[in-house]
């Protein structure tokens, strides 16, 4: 068996080995590394930033990110015990944090971990506003993102590497052609739409989270048309980006809300 046999063998059996379902999607996902293995680098990352950053403690808009984030992280926990699988919480440690700094922006990391950008603030307005942004990160946490985008690095960087041999009795201008293809092909063809995959899952997990907390997911509308006015045009073309467009996100919410509505009454929630 040659080595470009062994490669991709070898990927394909990582694949289908590391293979988990999730209970908020029911989809069968990769997972190369474990939480045990991620969760505790993440959270000493995140208390590094914590120790660089001004964080704001003792204001009203720091009360109400930690209030609207206790109310996902019960939303999260009240869906999964309905389905009963409250042990899929084991090892997250729920923290959110509001972050002096004029970037609009919110991001999780891995178990829990949150911080909301102050510059976000005037965008998102009230706590519904707040609860689109929190459902959504707190999303990507749950639907262990940061592991399947690790997985998806760990892949691509096995596929280079069967590229290598592949062409290993080509001339060294034909592999770096080769290998230049290979890059461009991982990059546009499989990791940025598995990142716009990623964004629209969690808008789709989020609008669920928000309804069961009790807020009316029809908010979250007003909030990406907030975010799209204040882009002004100017992002990044679709296809060259990890997050789905405006108007593309914003229709997948709008179809999208009727599900999030029925899964919160089905928990009690009336709207």
């Amino acid at each position: 068996m040659n080595k470009r046999i062994i490669t991709l063998t070898a990927a394909v059996a990582l694949t289908f080995a590391a293979c988990s379902t999730n209970p908020f999607t029911g989809k069968s996902n990769l997972s190369l590394v474990s939480n045990s293995e991620i969760f505790p680098t993440a959270f000493a990352q995140y208390d590094q930033f914590l120790k660089e950053n001004k964080v704001i403690t003792g204001t009203k808009d720091a009360a109400m990110v930690t209030a609207v984030g206790q109310k996902i992280k019960a939303a999260a926990e009240k869906y999964l015990a309905s389905i009963g699988q409250s042990e899929y919480l084991n090892g997250y440690a729920w923290e959110y944090h509001l972050v002096q700094s004029n970037e609009v922006n919110a991001w999780c990391m891995p178990g829990g971990k949150i911080v909301v950008y102050s510059g976000i603030l005037p965008i998102t307005k009230d706590e519904s506003g707040l609860a689109t942004v929190l459902g959504h990160e707190v999303a990507h946490a749950l639907l262990n993102h940061g592991a399947q985008r690790m997985s998806t690095d760990m892949l691509a960087q096995l596929g280079a590497q069967g590229v290598a041999v592949a062409t290993s009795g080509k001339t060294e201008s034909t592999q770096q052609i080769f290998q230049q293809a290979y890059g461009l092909g991982a990059q546009y063809g499989a990791i940025l739409p598995f990142g716009r995959s990623q964004e629209s899952e969690a808008d789709k997990v989020g609008l669920t989270l928000m309804a069961i907390a009790g807020y009316n997911p029809d908010n979250a509308l007003a909030f990406w048309q907030r975010m799209s006015a204040k882009a002004g045009g100017s992002a990044t073309p679709e296809f060259l980006s990890t997050h789905p467009s405006d108007a593309t996100r914003i229709s997948n919410i709008t179809k999208e809300i009727p599900t999030a509505k029925a899964n919160a009454t089905k928990l009690g929630v009336k709207y």
